[in-house]
């Protein structure tokens, strides 16, 4: 599947299953909370912090696609087609960072 599909399968979702987009404030608030749960399983899976009995069965990939699911989500709202941004970021990052990274010390 390509970011244009998905974009266009999770719109299709949203507006037969979904009903309708949450408005745009409502689905950030819920991408920074499924970032959240990203973040407790990071913790605990490659971090210092322990799982809790009421972490049995998370999944990090699943938890991944709920993020990736509400970006999109956010994307089609907004009128942003993921794939144009996508390339353009990624010339931004190979204009900027040509040198940055092979001049770092700390990655070496």
């Amino acid at each position: 599947m390509t970011i244009k599909d998905a974009q266009l399968v999770v719109d299709q979702w949203i507006q037969t299953t979904g009903i309708r987009y949450f408005n745009e404030l409502t689905n950030t608030a819920i991408l920074m909370e499924e970032v959240g749960e990203v973040a407790r399983i990071m913790a605990r899976k490659y971090g210092e912090q322990s799982f809790k009995k009421s972490d049995e069965g998370v999944n990090l990939a699943d938890e991944l696609a709920d993020v990736f699911f509400v970006l999109i989500c956010l994307a089609n709202q907004t009128g942003i087609d993921l794939t144009t941004a996508l390339e353009a970021n990624l010339e931004k990052k190979d204009i900027r960072d040509s040198e940055r990274h092979k001049n770092n010390p700390k990655l070496t």
